[in-house]
This record gives structure tokens, C-alpha cells and sequence, in this order.
């Protein structure tokens, strides 16, 4: 029985048939025979797939019909390059995928992309969580739909290609790759992409190597909106130090030459070119895309007549290596092949339980062995020197970060540190000071002041070995970038069934009680987004001793667990010393030993044995709690006050083996009442140990930070804890 045939495939064939094909040139020398077989072959296989596709939805075997087809050269930018030059795909670029796979002999590209249309669990990449373009041995990481996400952890790449070479370190892209990028003409003009394709002019403007192929494929239209005739050749033509390149996509052989053109010039002078790539859509959006409500039926007929499979096939019988008979005879026998074996895909099993969905949302360890040695006592004699009047004092939570973060880049050579103002500065609070004295220029980078490129220059560090370590300096900053973190970072393990991962620990000073300084963007007390995205960790520290413990906590994690890790800093926090009273040096520290062994993931410190009242709280709360803590002891109250240390996730069954047997819980959160870790954490307690505790929350109010002191006033304070504390315990007498 003929397997089912979707319409436009029927009069494709009727009109090869009917011998209606363009014009087109034999192509001269630039493709031989075998080269324009092959690229044919790879647009042909990727046309069909988007058909089949399509069928497949029909029957309810298929979710996600955004296809390649009018985009099919992308095969020849394929060609152009290597197999170990990373690629990070437009959705559009099924053609890419087909004709980068016979680079690579021995894979089954066809049943590895139909098994991802059917959300199969057996698709390679994903493992049937997304419809993705990726593959570990073609080295093409899978991108998310977000649009234009995906150019900053390009740059980002083809930046850490760079430095690889320059600090003779192996990552998994060799030190001459290039990195590719495709995006289409609507995405282009998406604030990340000019970011991204900014911070890649920037650094070629000042001679860093930069070896990134950017490809727009410019296919005139962003779903319904149409694109100015002219505006992707003016925005991408004129800007520094990004070479331009055009070609037609309907014109296979063109494409290849300018393909090689751009790559060569990328290779050879490690700087970045764009490609702009001429394309069409045909058939719609996706799936559901009636195209006709938007565009005459007259445009829509013209962008068929420019049809790549059209021109291609014109080539193929302009050399007499298929007769128009022998071409259907070809293209019904793909035809058939693929629908073969999209009915075996459709067949595979597909995730069922949470769990399996959940598996690669952690990704999987490294072996402990490869950890690099703490280093010796005379080489940290050595690294200390220019502070060595200060290190036999006790000290605060920048102070001690800052030897932490020098301990850690001298025990790991692969961490680089990335941000606004760290390197010569030493970072707005002085945290990251004298490192880039240490360490050099190639390890401690100061960058644009773009926060989404900063994100995207650390994801693509960490995807070429390197421990990334980016600095975001407010809190407030990371919200206009936070989908790199949310729909980018966290996700590759996700959608790459844990084989790609961004290990990476990125420092954000962040939370409130700045004095004198910045109101609302300079004292955040927000950091909800972070706790609405799964496999992230995020650590505070509230003193020196744990900030150089969590550091070090941080930079395992992602060493060894390979996890995207956020170390939030309390600002005013940073530079206190005192606890009670001026001068009583009761918030300063000890600098631990690097051996000092490293607390339980999510385990909280615990101040005081008290079992009458136990306040939970973190960050500045925690200092505000403790300040309480010696005001309700010294009233004859017996508390006991923990820090919880790791905010997300939260070890609930751990904060409860340290409140022991205390049934009153005060949970203290500097964040708003409204969305802040206190709601979690109560509906934790009440909800998984019912009737155990009595628990109220002191938070702040569901309000920005204003300027001066009236930010005390919408805040946490010493005082508001004792009075809460207070009234609990009377409550408890009655």
C-alpha cells in the first residue's frame, strides 16, 4: 500500500513532469556533480520531512510543525564547514542538520529527527521534551524557540574559542573552529540579537578574536509582519568590524561559494561576518499558519516561483545527472522511504512520569577525581602577598569573598571571570579586587555594559570547558536579561537529555538596606525569578566565613554537578563589621582554611540552642535576627536563629532537623510578603509537618525600595523581630 502524500508534493511532481522548471545555470566548476547530488539530496530530505511532518500532526503523531521549507540552502552553508564547528540552529535549518549528519558517517539522521516530531523518549537529543535541531557528535548544541536567545551564547562561544588558544586550554571546540549562527530576518531586529551581534563588533573592533558566522536568513517576514525590502543589507551591511556577505538561496551553487567565502574570512582572520542569506517561506508559519489571511495570493505564488527545490532540480537536469522521469522516480522513492520510517518513529515510546520528564533537569555528575588539587602553602603565600597585613585579621564578607574567589581561580585554571568593571576596578564593592593582577586579562574580562551579553559570553565559556564565573553588579540589572539564565542556561541539560551543559556560578550583588544609595535598583529585594526556574541553585551568604564556604560550595557544584549555580550577595552586607555595637567587630571573620570541609548542600547555620522560638531567616534578615536574638535572650528568652544559607532549592527536611524540638517558627524575609521564599517555606512546613509548628512571617512590604530612609520603612527591622518574636511567645503563654 503507497504510503500517504501530501498535496503540494503531488503537484511538485506534476510539474517536473510537466518539465515546468526555472532557468537555472549548470553551476560551472563551483559544485561538482557529486556536490550538487548531495546538497540536493539534503534540501530534497529536509522538504519531505516538513511534509511528513505535517501528516503526521493530521494523525495526532506529531506536535510542532515549524519547518524549513523555502530555506533549504542553509545546506550549503553546512558544507562550508566543518562538523566540529559549533552550530546553533534557527528553527528553519532542517536542511543544515541533514547535510552536516554526512559529515559524519554512520548516523540516522532521518529517524533521529521524526522520532523528536513525535516527542518520542527515543529522540537522541532531547529525549522527547522538544522538537530541537541537536546533536553532541555534529556538535550542534539545541536552541530554544525564544527568539534570538540563542545569538548571545554564540558570541559567547566564538569568543571562548579564542581564549582557549590563549590560554592553551582543550575545550570541546578545537582552538581553530568557528562558531555558526541562523536566525531569521524578524529576529534580527530582537534587542538580543543587536546586543550579541553588538558585543561582536565591539570585541573585533579592539583586535579580540572573535570567529563568529553570523547567518540571517531573510525570508521577508516575521509570521504576519513583513519585513522593509532593504533593512537586513542596511542594519547588518554597516556595522564595524562585522564583514558582510550576501547570497541567493534560491541559487544552490551561489550560496556554497559566498557560504565558503564567509567562513574562510572567519577562519583565517578570527573576526565576525554575516551572511545574509536570501530565502522564502513557503507554507505558512507552522501548522496553523493560514498565511492567506495576511499576504495576496499573488505574493505568496511569487515566493513559490523562487522556490530552492525548483533551481535545484533545473541544475541536476541542466547536467544531465537525472532525466525529468528519472528525478520523480528519485524524489517518490524518498518519499515513500521517509514516510516508512516516520511510521516506526510514531510507534516509539514517550515519556509518561514526571520523573522521566524531570531526569535531565539535573545534569549528571563528573567524576570527583578530576578535581584539581587546593593549592600549596607557599604558592597561596605567594598569591596573598599584596594583602598580607591583612590576612591574619579578622575580616568582612568582601574581604573574605575576594580570597576565596583568589584560592579558587588559582586551584581551578579553567575559571574566567567576566562583567561590568571587575577587572582593573576590582568590581563596583572592590570584591573582585587584585584578580586580574593575579590571574591576567584573559581570565578576569571586563565587558560591555549589556547584561544578556554578559549572561550569553559565560553560556558559551562554560559550553567550551571553562567554569564561568559572570558578575551581574545589582540585582535590578538581571531582569532585563534573566531569559539567558531562565530559557537558556538552565535549560540545555532539559532539552539535551543532559549531554550538553553550562556549568557556570554567577555572582549578583543583590538584596536591600544600602544606605545612602540607589533606591529601587541598587537595593532589590527580589529574586523571585530565580526561584521559578528548575535546576538552578542559588546560595547567600550572610557573613565572611559562609560567603568563602558557599563560594567554594558554588564553584563545586559546578565543577563537579556541572549545575548553573546564582551566588546572591548582600550589598550592605559586604563591608559591615559590626553586630551590636559600633566598633564590637561582631560581623567580622576568620578566613577558612581551604580545606575547611564545605557544609551539606542546603544545610543552614544554626546560632543558639534556644527551644522556645526558632527564627529562620537569611541574608540581611539573618544579621537583623541575630541583632533580635540578643535582645530576646536578654529578656530571659531562650531562641535559637538559623541561616538558611541555600535558597533555592530549599532542604526543608534539613531546616527541620535543625529546629529540633522548637514548635514556634518566626521566618524573617527581607523580600516582599507577596511571591518571596517565606511563602514556600511556610507552606512547606504546615503542609508537610501538619500540626508541628506554629509559624508567622515578618517580611517586607509589597513595595519597591524608595530613596533614603524611607526604605526602612517598607523593611524588616531589629526592632519588628523582637516584636513579632515577642508576641508569639506571650501568644504561646496563654
Amino acid at each position: 500500500m503507497a504510503a500517504a502524500m501530501h498535496p503540494w508534493l503531488g503537484e511538485f511532481i506534476q510539474r517536473i513532469e510537466q518539465q515546468q522548471l526555472p532557468h537555472a545555470q549548470a553551476a560551472g566548476g563551483i559544485l561538482s556533480d557529486a556536490d550538487l547530488t548531495e546538497l540536493f539530496d539534503s534540501q530534497l530530505a529536509s522538504r519531505l520531512l516538513d511534509l511528513q511532518s505535517r501528516l503526521m500532526q493530521a494523525a495526532g503523531q506529531s506536535f510542532y510543525t515549524i519547518g524549513s521549507s523555502g530555506h533549504e540552502a542553509n545546506a550549503a552553508v553546512a558544507k562550508a564547514l566543518r562538523v566540529n564547528d559549533p552550530a546553533f540552529l534557527h528553527y528553519r535549518s532542517g536542511a543544515f542538520f541533514l547535510q552536516r549528519a554526512k559529515q559524519r558517517p554512520g548516523g540516522t539522521p532521518f529517524y533521529d529527527m521524526l522520532l523528536s516530531f513525535a516527542a518520542s523518549s527515543h529522540d537522541p537529543i532531547s529525549g522527547g521534551r522538544h522538537k530541537v535541531l541537536g546533536s553532541l557528535v555534529l556538535h550542534i548544541p539545541p536552541q530554544t524557540s525564544t527568539i534570538a536567545s540563542h545569538l548571545p551564547k554564540a558570541m559567547g562561544t566564538a569568543f571562548a574559542i579564542g581564549l582557549s588558544k590563549r590560554l592553551q586550554h582543550q575545550g570541546s571546540w578545537p582552538h581553530d573552529a568557528i562558531a555558526m549562527c541562523s536566525f531569521g530576518d524578524a529576529s534580527a531586529n530582537h534587542s538580543t540579537a543587536l546586543g550579541a551581534i553588538n558585543s561582536a563588533s565591539w570585541a573585533a573592533y579592539q583586535q579580540i578574536p572573535m570567529p563568529l558566522l553570523l547567518v540571517c536568513e531573510d525570508n521577508g517576514l516575521g509570521i504576519s509582519t513583513h519585513t522593509p525590502q532593504g533593512w537586513i543589507q542596511q542594519q547588518l551591511s554597516q556595522r564595524p568590524a562585522l564583514k558582510y556577505f550576501f547570497a541567493d538561496g534560491s541559487n544552490l551553487a551561489e550560496t556554497y561559494l559566498v557560504a565558503q567565502q564567509a567562513a574562510d574570512y572567519v577562519r583565517q582572520k578570527r573576526k565576525p561576518a554575516v551572511l545574509h542569506l536570501r530565502t522564502i517561506r513557503l507554507f505558512g508559519h507552522a501548522g496553523a499558519d493560514a498565511e492567506v489571511a495576511y499576504r495576496s495570493k499573488q505574493e505568496i505564488a511569487r515566493d513559490a516561483e523562487r522556490d530552492p527545490l525548483l533551481f535545484s532540480c533545473a541544475a541536476l537536469i541542466n547536467r544531465d545527472l537525472y532525466s525529468h522521469a528519472s528525478l520523480v522516480e528519485h524524489i517518490r522513492r524518498q518519499q515513500q522511504r521517509i514516510a516508512r520510517i516516520a511510521a516506526q518513529a510514531a510507534q516509539q515510546p514517550k515519556l509518561e512520569t514526571a520523573e522521566q520528564v524531570m531526569r535531565s533537569i539535573v545534569p549528571p555528575k563528573r567524576p570527583a577525581e578530576q578535581l584539581p588539587a587546593v593549592p600549596g602553602s607557599q604558592q597561596r603565600q605567594q598569591l596573598f602577598h599584596w594583602d598580607k597585613h591583612n590576612f591574619t585579621k579578622r575580616q568582612h564578607l568582601a574581604k573574605l569573598l575576594n580570597w576565596s574567589l583568589h584560592d579558587l581561580m588559582a586551584q581551578y585554571q579553567n575559571i574566567v571571570m567576566c562583567g561590568e568593571d571587575i577587572a582593573k576596578k576590582g568590581g563596583v564593592y572592590h570584591v573582585t579586587q587584585h584578580l586580574m593582577e593575579a590571574f591576567g586579562p584573559n581570565r578576569v574580562l571586563n565587558t560591555v555594559l549589556d547584561e544578556q551579553s554578559i549572561l550569553g559570553l559565560a553560556i558559551g565559556m562554560a559550553q567550551q570547558g571553562f567554569i564561568a564565573m559572570p558578575e551581574i553588579q545589582f540585582l535590578a540589572y538581571v531582569h532585563n536579561a534573566e531569559d539567558q539564565i531562565r530559557g537558556e542556561a538552565a535549560t540545555l541539560s532539559f532539552f539535551s537529555d543532559g549531554q550538553y551543559t553550562n556549568p557556570m556560578v554567577i555572582r549578583i550583588a543583590g538584596l536591600a538596606y544600602q544606605k545612602g544609595f540607589g533606591g529601587h535598583f541598587h537595593n532589590d529585594n527580589s529574586f523571585a525569578v530565580f526561584r521559578d526556574i528548575p535546576g538552578v541553585i542559588v546560595l547567600c551568604p550572610s557573613n565572611g566565613h559562609d560567603g568563602a564556604l558557599l563560594m567554594r560550595q558554588a564553584v563545586h557544584l559546578a565543577a563537579v554537578e556541572q549545575r548553573v549555580v546564582v551566588m546572591l550577595e548582600p550589598i550592605a552586607l559586604y563591608m559591615t563589621r559590626d553586630l551590636h555595637s559600633e566598633g564590637d567587630g561582631g560581623w567580622l571573620c576568620d578566613y577558612p582554611e581551604p580545606d575547611t570541609a564545605l557544609p551539606e548542600p542546603g544545610e543552614p547555620a544554626v546560632h543558639g540552642s534556644g527551644e522556645e522560638l526558632a527564627i529562620i531567616s537569611y541574608g540581611n534578615g539573618y544579621y537583623l535576627s541575630r541583632q533580635a536574638e540578643a535582645k530576646l535572650t536578654a529578656a530571659g528568652h531562650k531562641v535559637r536563629v538559623l541561616d538558611l544559607r541555600c535558597l533555592v532549592p530549599l532542604h526543608v527536611d534539613k531546616i527541620v532537623a535543625a529546629l529540633e524540638n522548637c514548635k514556634r517558627v518566626l521566618i524573617v524575609d527581607e523580600c516582599r510578603r507577596r511571591g518571596s521564599l517565606s511563602e514556600e517555606l511556610t507552606t512547606a512546613l504546615c503542609e508537610d509537618y501538619p500540626g508541628r509548628f506554629t509559624v508567622q512571617r515578618l517580611t517586607a512590604e509589597d513595595s519597591f525600595i524608595p530613596l533614603g530612609k524611607a526604605a526602612y520603612a517598607v523593611l524588616p527591622s531589629a526592632e519588628g523581630i523582637v516584636t513579632a518574636a515577642e508576641k508569639m511567645l506571650q501568644e504561646a503563654q496563654k
